[in-house]
């Protein structure tokens, strides 16, 4: 059993909170927010509280927290409020560390464009430039800005509209869709910790859209309760839509399991302790099917 403590948030000083809350909630998305103020200066700043929230229409949001030292609004936000446009730029591992210079505080009228090297692009619909290194950039009308305090470490959600999608041809798969593999996203963890999102890093779990799975309290207890499978793996079994038949299941163990059955027949635990040790393996191999046939031979 773990041992949990529990906290209550407002007895924590801010900082620890934060920690807190960005030690554990992540990886988070990078939204490299472009802005410009009332004169046109450019501002470009990075900003892990974001993501996308709808899309029909295309919403997005993110938030520049109030300074938890000084307690000092961002450039982005002064920005935002008086010219309500913004390019949210996506961050990939070919420009985090020119993303990550550009987040240094530099004094409001500073082109972070130029501070990082970045190269701007003019967009279409909105004044702000995107930043031409970005693999997707995102032209958006700021349709509201939700202020949630006003004290140091509050969040100030800009919400978004996107009006203007630019996307590098170079990242599309052969249906035109994004390759996840090729885009090679990174994104905030807690403290100086980033993840990169690469082709060593990601697995696929298939949505259940159309199947409906037999669930956890369908599963037989004896499997349920295994000391060999976790909750991942049990969690891949309860997503059949149903379990083979006694008919199948005979028949594999006839074909595939025979000689273990003899080898270990007086010894009832062992079996079964095997049968799940193969079923696990199984599973690790995405033979879900012949997990399931080995783990039920064990009562056919």
């Amino acid at each position: 059993m773990k041992k949990m403590i529990s906290i209550d948030p407002k007895s924590l000083p801010v900082p620890q909170l934060h920690q807190y809350l960005l030690g554990s909630v992540g990886p988070r998305p990078i939204c490299f927010a472009a802005t410009v103020d009332e004169n046109g200066t450019n501002n470009l700043s990075p900003f892990s509280f974001f993501n996308v929230f709808s899309a029909n229409p295309p919403i997005m949001i993110f938030s520049p927290a109030r300074s938890g030292r000084t307690n000092e609004t961002k450039d982005t936000y002064n920005n935002v409020k008086k010219i309500p446009e913004v390019v949210i730029n996506i961050v990939n591992y070919d420009i985090v560390q020119q993303m990550s210079l550009s987040s240094s505080p530099y004094a409001p009228g500073v082109d972070e464009f130029v501070k990082a090297g970045f190269t701007p692009l003019d967009s279409e619909t909105i004044r702000p430039k995107r930043v031409a290194e970005s693999p997707v950039q995102f032209e958006c009308k700021v349709i509201e800005v939700k202020e949630l305090g006003t004290e140091g470490g509050a969040g100030n959600l800009v919400i978004c509209e996107v009006t203007k999608i630019h996307i590098d041809e170079s990242i599309l798969d052969e249906k035109g869709a994004i390759d996840q593999k090729k885009i090679d996203l990174v994104s905030r963890m807690g403290g100086n910790w980033y993840c990169r999102a690469d082709e060593n890093s990601m697995f696929e779990v298939a949505k259940p859209l159309t199947t409906i799975g037999i669930g956890f309290d369908q599963l037989p207890l004896d499997v349920k309760n295994s000391t060999i499978l976790t909750g991942n793996e049990l969690g891949l079994l309860a997503s059949v839509e149903a379990l083979p038949n006694e008919t199948d299941v005979n028949e594999y163990k006839l074909l595939e399991l025979s000689d273990l059955f003899v080898s270990l027949e007086d010894k009832a635990s062992d079996l079964e302790l095997a049968l799940h040790k193969r079923a696990k393996k199984l599973i690790l191999e995405n033979k879900i099917e012949e997990a399931w046939l080995s783990l039920l031979s064990f009562n056919n």
